[in-house]
């Protein structure tokens, strides 16, 4: 006996609810019926999080050839240039449509722009846009808020994707089994799974940083796009490129808290205890050096000294221009006793960024037909081996306007009748202290052996763990009933492994992936692509 719940249809349904997914939906919404899913609130995403801005040539001092010089010099040379020069020339037309949707940047009647634009790490000019240091707040609230008066959207809050729905999903499989025609959706407040057929369905659920033990991600970020991507066919690409953010707050109830890459853009210093400085023995660059190098030297000295954490300074400033800079920062560290304007901030590295993601092209479109992947889920080839700082909300709002565009360009058409969810043969979970269990080792072993410094023997330790979690689990989703929470985890070992694998087939060291047995980079450059 099959769920009976009736069978909703959507023109288009975004699977995520940040800056990629809100972008595509407003794009779209003119012209058609949009459902937008999202896993708990729809400010609850990773987007919201983002404290630094947006990174666009607006100014006369900048131009497109300098972006993409300082872009490719961060991916290591695995940016896909014909990529990035089309991100960067569309870079300024996004911004313009933000403002436009009334997005309060930060002012400088100063400036050429009428914007104060900051410079961060690996930029060598400023051209970052930003409201104070809480862009990404700033950007989803204003977004956020227009998607949900929208008559043509419809949004999902607490709402979890399970799986694609493809040909073999069909009640008539003689159509093409390389399409997807939507996904099943557990509704977590009703405990009931609704299927739901969609001419487009759009992947845009973020990185995976809850994969391991310390993030500057939110709980949401556990990778669920790229893992039902994968599961459903399609290639991903580059998924050993985990960005670790140098400077999170070290603090034990700060929990996730990101001290901003601007922070040493305006001057701040990264220091030992004894207040010596340290980043001009691993970088020319110092403090302003990529992020792969900057985490790699705070690494190397922590281990070293055996320090619980290092800290940056930037107490140098004028108190005023802090509070009002970083105002944001400056009340949350105070919070937790800390006041910046007097004092160092305790910080460590901690998992950023997913650089790699689900093969797509300039338009989002996948390997599966009417499936599209944007923001950190996809792999565009913006990135390379590493992401240059507020690269990532670009890239969110360029390839979520050029989906947008793809996508109105093609007629609608009636949804497939697709079979329903059925849990006919399960029953309620009996011991759920499994999942917390496995959860809690995943992140505990991605951290020890898939870190910031690989080995091959700790790379086969962690596919060896993961092989038995994968039984665990796959028998757990096989014999009850699914909760977010088991479906999170699922998700989870699924991104580990693809983490897993692609590192361990990567004989090399090349921006945020190092090996101490590959310590050389390889003299030609490519990317690591997964066939299922």
């Amino acid at each position: 006996m099959q769920t009976q719940v009736s069978q909703i249809h959507f023109d288009t349904l975004i699977i995520g609810s940040g800056l990629a997914g809100l972008t595509l939906a407003l794009n779209l919404a003119q012209s058609r019926r949009i459902g937008l899913v999202t896993k708990q609130a729809l400010l609850d995403g990773a987007s919201g999080w983002a404290q630094g801005g947006i990174a666009a040539v607006l100014s006369e001092e900048d131009s497109p050839e300098t972006h993409i010089r300082d872009t490719l010099a961060a991916g290591a040379g695995l940016c896909n240039e014909a990529v990035t020069r089309y991100v960067v020339e569309n870079g300024p037309r996004a911004i313009q449509w933000l403002i436009t949707q009334g997005v309060p940047f930060t002012r400088d009647h100063g400036s050429e722009t009428g914007y104060h634009l900051m410079r961060e790490g690996g930029h060598s000019v400023r051209r970052v846009i930003h409201a104070a240091d809480t862009t990404g707040q700033a950007v989803q609230r204003t977004l956020s808020e227009k998607a949900r008066t929208h008559p043509n959207i419809t949004v999902l809050e607490h709402h979890v994707a399970i799986d694609l729905i493809t040909g073999a999903k069909l009640v008539h499989p003689g159509r093409n089994g390389n399409r997807c025609y939507g996904a099943y959706v557990l509704d977590s407040a009703a405990g009931k799974v609704n299927t739901i057929a969609a001419h487009n369905t759009v992947l845009a659920t973020g990185g995976a940083g809850k994969v391991y033990l310390y993030t500057t991600n939110p709980d949401t970020a556990t990778g669920d796009g790229i893992a039902m991507g994968w599961r459903a066919g399609c290639r991903v690409a580059n998924m050993e490129f985990v960005q670790f953010h140098p400077t999170c707050l070290y603090h034990p109830h700060a929990k996730s808290f990101l001290i901003s890459e601007a922070v040493r853009g305006e001057g701040g210093l990264l220091k030992l205890p004894d207040g010596s400085r340290f980043m001009l023995q691993h970088d020319a660059r110092a403090e302003l050096a990529p992020r792969d190098i900057v985490a790699r030297a705070i690494d190397f000295e922590m281990k070293k000294r055996g320090l619980d954490c290092v800290y940056l300074d930037i107490s140098h400033k004028p108190a005023n221009f802090l509070r009002e800079h970083f105002p944001n920062i400056y009340s949350r560290c105070l919070e937790f006793g800390i006041d910046i304007t007097r004092q160092p901030i305790p910080v460590v590295p901690a998992a950023h960024y997913t650089c790699g993601g689900i093969v797509t092209g300039w338009d989002g479109k996948t390997d599966l037909e009417n499936l599209y992947a944007i923001g950190e889920t996809a792999h565009t080839g913006l990135h390379g081996a590493n992401r240059l700082a507020s690269n990532s909300l670009l890239e969110c709002l360029v390839f979520g306007q050029a989906a947008a565009e793809d996508i109105t360009s093609q007629p609608s058409a009636p949804p497939a009748e697709l079979l329903q969810w059925d849990e006919s043969r399960v029953t309620n979970a009996d011991e759920e202290v499994v999942i917390s269990h496995n959860w809690d080792e995943l992140r505990r072993f991605m951290w020890s052996y898939v870190g910031i410094v690989r080995t091959s023997k700790r790379l086969q330790r962690a596919q060896h763990r993961i092989k038995l979690l994968h039984e665990e689990i796959n028998e757990y989703y096989a014999n009850f009933r699914v909760t977010s929470d088991l479906l999170e985890l699922r998700n989870l070992v699924d991104t580990a492994d693809l983490i897993v694998q692609s590192a361990m087939l990567r004989h090399e060291s090349r921006g945020l992936h190092y090996s101490r047995d590959y310590p050389e980079l390889l003299p030609e450059a490519r990317d690591t692509v997964l066939k299922r």
